[in-house]
C-alpha cells in the first residue's frame, strides 16, 4: 500500500476540511507538521516535508492543498527524496489580491517540470486561483489537470463533505503510478 502524506495550506485542515475527513476514514495517513501554519517559513515548511517523506516506509504519495501546493514545487527543487507522486489540490497564484501576505515567502514559485508523476485539481471559481493560472502550472510542472466545476477553493467552506469525488480521483491517480 502507498503512504499517504497530507500536506494543508496555510492555517492547516479544519475538521470540515477533507483532509481532516480522509485522516479520521484512514489512520495511515499522515499529516506533515511544520512549526508555524499561521506564519508560514518556507525552510521550515520544506524540511517539515523531508521528514514526513523520509518517515514514510515506502515513496509515499503526497496530497497537497493551496499553499503547499507551491511547497511542493519548491520542495522537489532542492529534495531528491523519493515520493511516488503528488495530487496538488487548488494551486494558489502568489499574483492574486486574495493571496496571504504572510506566504510571500512562497511566492517565488519554480516552473521546472517536476520530478515525479502528479495531478493538479482545479476548480472554476477558485478566488485563490484561477483556472488558467492551474493549467499554466501544469504545463510547466507536467501535471495532468482534472478541473471539477465550480467548487470554489476546494476547502472545507467549499460544503464537499467526505468529497469522494477527490478521493476517486485520488484512487484512480495513484492506480496509474
Amino acid at each position: 500500500m502507498t503512504a499517504i502524506i497530507h500536506l494543508p495550506g496555510i492555517g492547516n485542515s479544519g475538521e470540515l476540511h477533507w483532509q481532516s475527513r480522509w485522516e479520521s476514514a484512514d489512520p495511515a495517513i499522515r499529516r506533515f507538521a511544520p512549526a508555524n501554519w499561521d506564519e508560514p517559513d518556507l525552510p521550515d515548511w520544506i524540511a517539515a516535508l523531508d521528514e514526513a517523506v523520509r518517515a514514510a516506509e515506502t515513496p509515499p504519495l503526497l496530497v497537497a492543498h493551496s499553499l503547499a501546493c507551491l511547497l511542493v514545487a519548491h520542495w522537489q527543487e532542492v529534495s531528491d527524496l523519493p515520493v511516488k507522486g503528488a495530487m496538488l489540490v487548488a494551486v494558489p497564484d502568489p499574483a492574486s489580491a486574495a493571496f496571504p501576505p504572510q506566504a510571500a515567502g512562497f511566492a517565488d514559485v519554480p516552473d521546472k517540470r517536476f520530478r515525479f508523476p502528479s495531478l493538479i485539481v482545479a476548480s472554476t471559481d477558485d478566488p485563490y486561483g484561477s483556472l488558467l493560472y492551474a493549467e499554466r502550472r501544469a504545463r510547466q510542472w507536467g501535471s495532468e489537470v482534472k478541473v471539477i466545476g465550480a467548487a470554489g477553493h476546494i476547502n472545507g467552506q467549499s460544503g464537499l463533505g467526505d468529497w469522494p469525488q477527490g478521493l476517486a480521483l485520488l484512487k484512480d491517480f495513484a492506480s496509474r503510478l
